[in-house]
Formats: C-alpha cells, sequence, structure tokens
C-alpha cells in the first residue's frame, strides 16, 4: 500500500477489498447527481490498511429535498436495493428526517452495505461534509471525514475496536496531518486525557 499525503489530498494505491469497490461504485452515483457527502468511522481506517471486518460503511450527505432524494433514490436503485424499506416517501420522511440511516447493498445481498444518513451533530457533520479530505484511491477520487478529526472521533466512541482505529491512523498520519486542528478537536471532543493514555 502507497500512500502520499499532500495539502487536502491523499494519494492511495492497494489492492481493493470488496468495500473499497462497493464505496468507489455508490459514490459514484453521489457525485452523478451532485449530492456531498463524506465517509466516516470504521470505513476510513479500513481503507488505510487496517485489518478487520465491517458490515456497514458509515456515509453523511448534506441535506437535501424529497424531491432531490427521489432522483437519487431512483438512480441508486439501479444498480442497488434498499435493506430496511422499498418506500421511497418512508425512507425520507421516517428514516433519513427523522435521524435514522438508510442502508443499501448490492442486488441480492445484505452486506457489506452503505449506512447513509443526513448530519446528525448538526454543527460537527456540517463541519465534516465541507471540509471532507479528498482521497485518490487507484485514480478513484473518494471523500473521508478528515484524519484530524477521525482520530478524536474514534477516541470519544470509546470501544476497544475504535480505539485501535485511533491508533491505526495515528501511527500512519502522525506528521503528516494539520496538528493544530487535530489538537482542536481533541479539546472540542474532549479526549486530550485518552489520546495521552491510548496513542503516545
Amino acid at each position: 500500500m502507497e500512500i502520499e499525503v499532500s495539502g487536502d489530498q491523499i494519494k492511495l494505491n492497494k489492492e481493493l477489498n470488496d468495500l473499497d469497490k462497493l464505496v468507489i461504485d455508490f459514490v459514484k452515483i453521489l457525485d452523478r447527481n451532485k449530492v456531498n457527502y463524506v465517509l466516516v468511522s470504521g470505513y476510513v481506517s479500513i481503507l488505510f490498511g487496517r485489518s478487520r471486518s465491517s458490515e456497514d460503511i458509515d456515509i453523511i450527505v448534506e441535506k437535501i429535498s424529497e424531491k432531490q432524494f427521489s432522483t437519487l433514490w431512483r438512480d441508486i436503485l439501479k444498480s442497488f436495493e434498499c435493506i430496511i424499506t422499498d418506500n421511497l416517501k418512508d425512507a425520507y420522511e421516517n428514516y433519513l428526517m427523522q435521524r435514522s440511516s438508510v442502508r443499501f447493498s448490492r442486488k441480492g445481498e445484505f452486506i457489506p452495505n452503505m449506512e447513509l444518513m443526513f448530519p446528525k451533530a448538526e454543527d460537527l457533520d456540517n463541519w465534516v461534509l465541507n471540509n471532507g479530505k479528498q482521497v485518490i484511491l487507484n485514480g478513484k477520487v473518494i471523500k473521508i471525514s478528515p484524519i484530524e478529526l477521525q482520530i478524536p472521533y474514534k477516541l470519544f466512541l470509546d470501544s476497544e475496536k475504535d480505539i485501535e482505529d485511533a491508533r491505526h491512523l495515528y501511527k500512519l498520519f502522525n506528521g503528516k496531518m494539520d496538528q493544530k486542528l487535530f489538537k482542536q478537536f481533541l479539546v472540542k471532543l474532549d479526549k486530550k486525557g485518552r489520546f495521552n493514555k491510548y496513542l503516545i
């Protein structure tokens, strides 16, 4: 795996796994419909070589109207299926607008799946959407949560799996990220103590 960090862009070349291929195919649809998104949580660590399984990939998308979602929904269903409801209005009103996620998988499969959601923690999620980091994955463009936030957020989640995700990312990107921004998020999420305990 080759990683090159340059400003707001990360170039990554590696052997693609099933999650990578799913992400590339799914975000292509979001891009085609001009829907802003950012990949967050466990997949970010897996993307950069962390060896663990995951049944879902968390993706935050900008809050769009029901009309826009209707167009997106129809395009997604050309290649994927929604595994929690087959009703567009239900997906929009009773899931996305109620701060719940909608899950999509390849047709005929249940896992892995894309867990799509609107911003929940408004200030943080909207910041992430506006400051997503571009990753050039084997020549394909995807957007992820900035590492400077991803590590503190994993410490915030606090499970053993999340702490190992944070440790993996810190070892990989220490010295390659914006230290000032990283420290700001450690303070904002009140995780300086956990950082000192687990990552130093």
